[in-house]
Parts: structure tokens; sequence; C-alpha cells
């Protein structure tokens, strides 16, 4: 119902009316135009706007097909987070998703140095990916500092493979703006294809997750789809390179 491609045209507003949805999917069905825009902390156009995006005629349409979709999944008694887990899967399952994933993989597969970036836990993942792209063939390496130099033209055909969740973290926009600047190409991998990180990119993967911050402060947002989309960009280096 809610596929990649449709997710990844919504503007942020949007984007915020789909976390409430997903996050309260028992109760919009119920719920009229005005208490779901209250809801989601919206005006009801932006409501509407994400309907069109989602290919219906209007909200009539949105919640009766809602509730149709909802009663045609299997009933399971999914733990907290779970939900949006399934969701992401379920947008990802199609020929739209793997062709990005392949546009991903070819941007990388030419480069001569591979770096990954990323603070806090960002950075744990940009080492994971590090080693499993080395595990492929495909020698990587990470910068997990946020205030590391990037001061030389020996990035200059290099890719950087850099991971925010938010994409708006100013010490990554800096690294990011300079390996801009040594002409090393950028793939970003966020939360949101309209953050700035994933406009000053060359190629950006978002997987459109409900941000989770604890004391307004420490992010726990899901990253299993961040170790699916590296896995799977991994593997297809593999095919490229004949593994």
């Amino acid at each position: 119902m809610f596929t990649h491609i449709a997710l990844s045209s919504l503007n942020g507003l949007e984007l915020m009316v789909y976390n409430y949805v997903i996050k309260n999917k028992d109760q919009v069905m119920y719920m009229t135009i005005r208490e779901l825009a209250d809801g989601a902390q919206v005006s009801t156009t932006t409501v509407l706007r994400f309907c069109k995006k989602m290919n219906f005629s209007g909200y009539s349409e949105f919640r009766i097909r809602f509730k149709l979709y909802l009663e045609q999944e299997e009933k399971l008694l999914l733990t907290s987070g779970v939900s949006e887990i399934v969701s992401f899967f379920k947008s990802i399952n199609n020929e739209e998703f793997e062709q990005l994933i392949a546009r991903a993989a070819q941007h990388i597969a030419a480069a001569e140095r591979i770096l990954f970036v990323g603070a806090g836990t960002s950075g744990t993942l940009g080492k994971y990916g590090a080693r499993f792209f080395s595990n492929v063939g495909k020698f990587s390496n990470y910068i997990d500092d946020p205030y590391y130099p990037i001061s030389t033209n020996m990035y200059k055909d290099a890719v950087a493979i850099i991971l925010s969740v938010s994409g708006e973290t100013p010490e990554i926009l800096k690294l990011a703006s300079q390996f801009s600047l040594h002409n090393c190409k950028i793939v970003s991998i966020t939360n949101s294809d309209t953050s700035s990180l994933a406009r000053m990119a060359d190629f950006n993967l978002s997987y459109h997750m409900p941000q989770i911050l604890i004391a307004s402060e420490y992010d726990i947002t899901t990253q299993v789809p961040v170790i699916y989309i590296l896995e799977s960009i991994g593997k297809e280096l593999a095919k490229k390179m004949g593994h």
C-alpha cells in the first residue's frame, strides 16, 4: 500500500502524517481528516496531499482502502517497533527498490576507494559496512570521527558512503561539503530524502522510519533498514565483481 517510491515523494510534513498513520493504524481508520491532522500536528491540506501522493482520490478513499489493507494483514502479535519494520520491508518488496540498490552499487563499483562515514550509532554501522564490503572484495575504510580532516585530493576517485538518521548533523554536513570540495562522490543513507545531506549527495537512499528520541537527544530509531540496505548494496557489488 505504501511503496518506497511513493514514500520518497513525501516532504517533511507529509512524512509526519505517514509516521502517525503507521504508529496509530488501529485508530486511523475511524478518524476524521481533522482528527488525523491534529494527531499528526499538520494541516488538513497536508493530509490531503499525503493521500494524493499515495494515489488516493481523497481522504475517504484512503480511509476505506487503509481499513481493507489492515483487514487483509495477518493478525500477528507484534511487539513495539516491529510493525514499522514490517511496513519497511513491504514497501521495498518491488522492482523499483531493487533498481535503486543497483544504481547505488553502480556509483560505488568504479571507485578506487570506499569510505564509510558516520557519527555515533551511524559510525558503528559504518564500521560494519566497511567490513561487509571488504568481505565481498571491495576494500573499504571507515571514518567515525566527525572532525576528521579532509584536506587533500586523495579522495578524487573515491566514494564516501555517509550514514545519518536525520541528515542534519552539522559536523556530518561539514564533512560532506569537504568531500564534495575534493571531488569525492557521496552516497548517503538517511531516514528522509528531504534532509540536507540527502540533497547534497550524488545519490541517496532513504528508509522512512519513525524517528525515536529519548530525552529529546538520544536517537534510538531502528537501524535494521540501514543494515539491510548496506548488505543489499554489498551483495550487488559482489555480483558485479563476479563472485
